[in-house]
């Protein structure tokens, strides 16, 4: 969808694949297989599509689901990490007890693009004192570049 939400952004719109069931868990199959062996113990769900590919992989792979949600939305104490949109700046948030400590997680997202969401959340599984296992994401902008922002983590892209 060009110039979405502003002049000069093209927005990956991922909810016809979501209303079309087969393909749907097509997706979440091709999201969650790399990660079966990997002994993840949760899944980190970016806010607000990863939301709804997490917890389908998360129960494929048999491990629990976290939401990074934006900032003033979750109830108890949190962990912040600031990042760079596109298109300005924001920030996310994760219970500072959403997963025990030395926990193995994989991070799940829509698009990859500029990268900001992904380290962002990156970070606060590191504060949670995590180990970040892998990303998973449906699709990739790698002209954006972000990938270069993951600092080494293993990211797997479903439709490339």
């Amino acid at each position: 969808m060009p110039d979405y939400p502003k002049t000069g952004i093209n927005f990956l719109d991922i909810t016809p694949l979501l209303a079309d069931a087969t393909g749907f868990a097509s997706a979440v199959k091709l999201m969650s297989s790399p990660w079966q062996d990997h002994g993840v113990t949760h899944v980190v769900g970016i806010e607000a599509r990863g939301f709804v590919l997490a917890a389908p992989i998360a129960i494929e792979i048999a491990a629990g689901v976290v939401p990074a949600r934006k900032v003033g939305k979750l109830p108890r104490k949190t962990h912040v990490a600031d990042y760079e949109l596109e298109y300005g700046s924001a920030a996310l948030e994760v219970h500072i007890d959403a997963v025990p400590p030395h926990g193995r997680v994989l991070i799940v997202d829509d698009v990859l693009a500029t990268g900001g969401t992904m380290a962002a959340t990156i970070e606060l599984v590191k504060k949670l004192g995590c180990e970040v296992v892998g990303a998973a994401v449906l699709l990739e902008i790698a002209s954006l570049g972000g990938r270069a922002k993951l600092g080494g983590t293993q990211l797997t892209v479903a439709l490339p």
